[in-house]
């Protein structure tokens, strides 16, 4: 059922400047009998949309809808307006193109290997449902892709033009009136290994390197030199797998509960998660209360959203004005 499809990447895709509509199904999966019929129902500067691909993109609205409980509009209604979105998004991916924006394997891979996750299923078992929806795995993942690239493009040019400032904040504040309630967080200063998948190293040769790593550390070995030679996470290998103070909803949730259950100066099994397998020191705990600092920072990500969303839209009406757009629907 489609209706599995929207559920599955719907938890991995939704945008952090605002939700897009998935993109449409690449021509090349199309059978060579359909193409033969096809037809261009709109030119965008360069490129084209297909009657094929407008096809299946109405399919699959007309299948999002019916899983919200939302009537469609008219298949005529419906075809202008998932055209006119596949229009926008061929512009911006003909932006990413030409930035030279690209999304890397191991980027797609941990986020493929993420919605797996969401969904409470390993890659394989997401594999196998994809399969009998009637999807596979290679479509799914460039679907994936190209919603990565919309939202890294989105991020470079709208997120740019967006200032929250000091004052719009304790503005807000002022006209929400009082404090709040006290919020006193727990904080880890941890370090880490991070063992991650690589093309040479699957799953299985990761975990048992992190064994390996485990033991000769329980035997006396440095963390920080074993850190910086063995370490995925560049960024900390260099301290020597220093992170610093950690707070709750910093670290991915198996990474986190390692965390709350460790002792001082325990050297965690292997925890896996989306980005590999880590090797977890925690070095001190604390309490913080941080009750004017957490509702600033809610006051500052709810402005930040609110006008990121306003921007987009702006945007949006910008490329679309100042790209060639010839819409073919109607022409018969």
């Amino acid at each position: 059922m489609r209706s599995r499809r929207t559920a599955i990447l719907g938890a991995g895709l939704a945008l952090c400047l605002g939700v897009l509509p998935l993109a449409g199904q690449a021509q090349d999966f199309q059978p060579m009998e359909r193409r033969a019929l096809d037809r261009i129902v709109a030119v965008v500067n360069e490129g084209a949309i297909m009657e094929s691909e407008l096809a299946d993109r109405v399919v699959q609205t007309r299948s999002q809808l019916a899983g919200r409980g939302i009537d469609a509009p008219s298949e005529r209604v419906l075809r202008e307006q998932v055209l006119d979105r596949m229009i926008v998004e061929e512009i911006q991916l003909q932006m990413a193109r030409d930035a030279g924006l690209a999304i890397d394997d191991t980027a797609l891979n941990r986020q493929v290997r993420a919605i797996a996750e969401s969904n409470g299923m390993t890659l394989e078992q997401f594999a196998d449902a994809l399969e009998a929806d009637g999807l596979t795995l290679a479509s799914v993942r460039e679907e994936v892709r190209r919603e990565m690239l919309l939202r890294e493009l989105q991020q470079r040019q709208v997120a740019s033009r967006i200032n929250v400032s000091d004052r719009e904040v304790e503005r807000f504040l002022e006209q929400q009136g009082g404090g709040g309630d006290q919020v006193v967080i727990e904080e880890h200063r941890a370090r880490h290994i991070l063992i991650d998948l690589t093309p040479d190293r699957d799953d299985d040769q990761a975990r048992r390197l992190a064994e390996q790593l485990r033991g000769r550390l329980e035997a006396g070995e440095s963390f920080a030199a074993l850190a910086q030679e063995f370490s995925g996470d560049r960024g900390s290998a260099m301290n020597g797998g220093e992170l610093g103070w950690v707070r709750p909803g910093q670290t991915v949730p198996a990474f986190e509960e390692a965390l709350t259950q460790l002792e001082i100066g325990e050297v965690s099994p292997p925890v896996r998660s989306q980005f590999g397998y880590h090797l977890i020191q925690v070095e001190e705990r604390r309490q913080q209360d941080v009750s004017g600092e957490a509702r600033r920072d809610q006051i500052r990500q709810a402005l930040f959203q609110r006008k990121a969303n306003e921007e987009l839209e702006v945007w949006l009406q910008e490329i679309r004005s100042q790209a060639f757009i010839d819409n073919r629907l109607d022409d018969r």
